[in-house]
């Protein structure tokens, strides 16, 4: 279902070199599956497109249901992995302009993932005389953007609705047990759904995290979980594919050793941008710390060629190598007509289709970029739907724990972001960060 291509690769990699990689990427590999390295108590995610729980599955769908049956808006409350996955899925599955679409499912807005007050009230604003549901996921409930949005708009369901019809649209996706959110959906009697403990953020995707939502949109979340299942089985059980993803660890830490410091994401289809941004997420948070590790940013061709284009051109040598998912089929496609007079000189493409031009605009690129110095990595997947971005899904999470392990990093930890939160609460005046304001504002001169 799935090929990864290194042959634009060769002329900037050493054989020897990568063939140690690989052995490298082996034993990383190793250590993922005997569940030896540090992180393991957060490898849920590798057996959970065959050990997932069943019932809650079935209740995800359940309140998908009621939710398309009694919304207009539904309002996902989340930041970092408890959102991005779920509208990476919903929009390279529907559109990236998915609530501009007629349909019969509901509007889907994502908040919680900023402070501004600008962006927030715009939602409010959308969301007036429509019938609203809100999904607010948090494993604390007490994470500042999310638990602010979620404040404004538990208060905005309760002002709307009967305090019964209020318990019945809010649904919580937070730890099984303890918490801020458990005590509060608890208390409240909201719908509840599990982040698991063994389970991070970024690789929650396939959990209630991102179920509930992509559900709601429509999505077939049985065959978005069954082609994850199926990428479990080509790697970790008959290994058919393992190569696919120890290929690719390889080449990009090759590049790293080389000193490459960015790999670049891209994609020729502009409902994959929240998929990239996804995928910054995933590689960025796992291999990130000590001083370690490749900066991921993504671009979207053909668009980005006409702004970023110049400099991966004529700059990005030193600098970076690009990963290209590409799709093999595409869902829809137009034929370009003729035009009397050929204004635009553009005849010569007169009843071919735009999805040719597309792929070769991108072989194009491929061989301007690696002829300019900038390797070129492509991910072959057969064609965009539920089994095979559940596929990529879980392709993607593999490669980066695998990657991370041979990096020598936790690829399951983030203690780096933590920092900004305690600035930032002592700047706010949170009780017990007094002498850490005073000091702040002094350095900020304040």
């Amino acid at each position: 279902m799935l090929k990864f291509n290194n042959q634009f690769v060769n002329s900037f990699i050493n054989k020897e070199d990568f063939e140690n990689m690989l052995h490298r990427a082996d034993a990383a590999y190793d250590v993922l599956m005997s569940k030896s390295g540090e992180g393991n108590d957060k490898l849920g995610w590798l057996s959970l497109p065959e050990d997932y729980d069943k019932s809650e599955f079935e209740e995800i769908k359940k309140s998908a249901e009621y939710i398309k049956s009694n919304a207009d808006v539904l309002i996902v409350i989340g930041i970092g992995g408890s959102y991005l996955g779920a509208r990476a899925v919903i929009e390279a599955l529907k559109s990236s302009n998915y609530n501009l679409l007629e349909k019969d499912t509901p509007q889907i807005y994502f908040i919680g993932n900023s402070l501004s007050p600008s962006s927030l009230n715009e939602i409010i604003e959308l969301c007036k005389d429509k019938d609203i549901a809100v999904n607010v996921i948090s494993k604390s409930g007490t994470t500042t953007e999310p638990a602010i949005a979620f404040r404004i708009f538990r208060e905005l369901v309760n002002s709307k609705y009967s305090k019964e019809e209020a318990a019945k649209r809010i649904f919580c996706t937070t730890d099984k047990n303890k918490g801020t959110l458990k005590e509060l959906a608890d208390r409240e009697g909201y719908k509840t759904f599990v982040v698991p403990d063994d389970v991070g953020g970024r690789y929650s995707v396939l959990t209630a995290v991102g179920l509930l939502p992509v559900a709601v949109a429509g999505i077939d979340i049985d065959s978005l979980m069954g082609g994850a299942y199926k990428a479990l089985s080509d790697i970790n059980v008959n290994k058919s594919e393992l190569g696919e993803v120890l290929n690719y660890v390889a080449v990009r830490n090759c590049f790293y050793e080389m000193g490459k410091r960015l790999e670049c994401f891209v994609s020729y289809e502009p409902r994959m941008a929240m998929f990239n941004e996804w995928l910054k997420q995933l590689f960025g948070e796992s291999e990130g710390k000590d001083g370690k590790g490749l900066f991921p940013v993504s671009t979207v061709f053909s668009t980005d060629l006409h702004s970023l284009g110049q400099y991966i051109q004529e700059s990005g040598s030193s600098l970076m190598f690009e990963t290209v998912v590409k799709f093999n089929e595409f869902d829809s496609d137009r034929e370009i007509g003729a035009e009397e007079g050929n204004l635009d000189g553009l005849n010569f493409l007169a009843g071919e289709k735009l999805s040719v031009v597309n792929e070769k605009a991108r072989l194009g690129t491929l061989l301007a970029h690696t002829e300019g110095g900038v390797g070129n990595l492509v991910v072959e997947v057969e064609r965009l739907d539920e089994q095979h971005l559940g596929y990529l899904i879980y392709y993607y999470e593999t490669v980066c724990a695998v990657s991370g392990y041979v990096l020598g990093v936790n690829p399951f930890n983030q203690p780096g972001v933590e920092s900004y939160k305690k600035n930032m609460f002592a700047l706010l005046g949170k009780p017990g960060y007094e002498s850490e304001k005073e000091r702040l504002e002094k350095q900020l001169g304040l």
